[in-house]
């Protein structure tokens, strides 16, 4: 996994593709973005693209609350979004949290905070 901030001041995290995410993944991802965050709430843009799989424990850690003000899922093929809307729709997630195939959308959504779109 990779973590870094943008210019625009937004939180990165890339997973490998074919990764199984497992809760300790899961943990370690989420420390990394807090630990990049410091004492700052910024929004956070997941590439999830081609992740192979995520366990119900991972789905159970990404549950608790971390730095991220808003969290834009980022996949291209159906199969990221079955696992996203699968994460979402099982898990309570605590900030707003949407799905995008679109980099330029996701980026968009997370700046302006539009959340009738």
């Amino acid at each position: 996994m990779v973590v870094g901030v943008d210019p625009l001041g937004i939180v990165r995290l890339s997973w490998a593709r074919g990764l199984r995410i497992t809760e300790q993944l899961a943990q370690d991802a989420m420390a990394l973005v807090d630990e990049t965050n410091a004492d700052r709430k910024r929004p956070l843009l997941v590439d999830m693209t081609g992740t192979a799989t995520l366990t119900r424990d991972a789905r159970r850690a990404f549950t608790r609350r971390c730095s991220a003000s808003r969290i834009a899922l980022l996949g291209r093929s159906p199969v990221d979004r079955v696992i996203a809307n699968f994460a979402m729709g099982t898990s309570s997630v605590p900030v707003p949290t949407r799905f995008f195939t679109s980099q330029l959308a996701a980026v968009a959504w997370l700046r302006d905070g539009d959340t009738n779109t």
